[in-house]
């Protein structure tokens, strides 16, 4: 699915265009976010395809939901 990231004020924010869903980053697999999982705020645990560390945000990706409701 398409996700795009995001840094905001609170902190890194992910948004699902097809679910018109905006959740806040809870917890992530890397430090570097690339290659790796995520957990968005309400559960979904998304993996996250590998980039270059030095990746600029905001940026849509395809990644990949590997649990959660």
């Amino acid at each position: 699915m398409k996700v795009m990231l995001r840094n905001t004020p609170q902190g890194l924010s992910a948004y699902v265009p097809k679910k018109d869903l905006e959740e806040p980053v809870v917890a992530q697999e890397n430090a570097g976010l690339w290659g790796g999982t995520i957990t968005l705020a309400n559960g979904w645990i998304l993996a996250l395809p590998e980039m270059a560390a030095e990746t600029r945000l905001p940026i849509t990706v395809e990644a990949r939901k590997v649990g959660g409701e």
